[in-house]
């Protein structure tokens, strides 16, 4: 059955406001990396999916699917580091002591992954959140790795957020 024209063409508010923030994260992502960042040297960075593909010998498409899941990783892993950098938040004004264990454990892992892609970046902020333990500064590094992640597939991470969004509503 064919969808009626003013059904089809039609888009949900929701929809149009996670692509207007996407465009805004686009647009001002490497203001924000240079102003934040500025230190890492990768507010221009723009990835080259042939050095991937020749140095791990595989097709583009292969890499091209990679890449995609590495962009669903870092936005469901974005949620994570900012929930661990809550948790510590609040041990800090508690004066509680600080494990870092957690959120070192999820930058290793994604770290493997970004080397492995050659995504230059991503690396340098993961390997900044694995080793500093400045709460709001470690916030900043998460904040421009969604930003490096959005970059690389923004249409996979606007269906990646928008399946968070949906997820989250249930």
């Amino acid at each position: 059955m064919l969808m009626d024209n003013k059904y089809k063409n039609k888009r949900r508010p929701e929809n149009a406001e996670l692509r207007r923030k996407i465009d805004l994260l686009l647009a001002e992502g490497d203001f924000f990396i240079k102003q934040s960042l500025g230190h890492l040297n990768i507010s221009g960075y723009r990835y080259d999916i042939s050095e991937a593909v020749r140095e791990l010998s595989l097709d583009d498409e292969t890499v091209c699917q990679l890449i995609e899941d590495y962009v669903i990783q870092i936005l469901k892993s974005k949620i994570s580091f900012y929930k661990y950098i809550h948790e510590l938040k609040k041990d800090e004004l508690e004066s509680k002591s600080l494990d870092y264990t957690d959120i070192k454990n999820l930058a290793h892992k994604n770290l493997g992954v970004v080397r492995n892609l050659r995504i230059k970046d991503a690396e340098k902020l993961l390997e900044v959140i694995m080793h500093n333990e400045d709460l709001d500064y470690l916030r900043l590094c998460v904040k421009a790795l969604e930003i490096s992640a959005v970059k690389l597939h923004p249409l996979c991470a606007y269906e990646t957020l928008k399946l968070i969004e949906v997820k989250n509503s249930l």
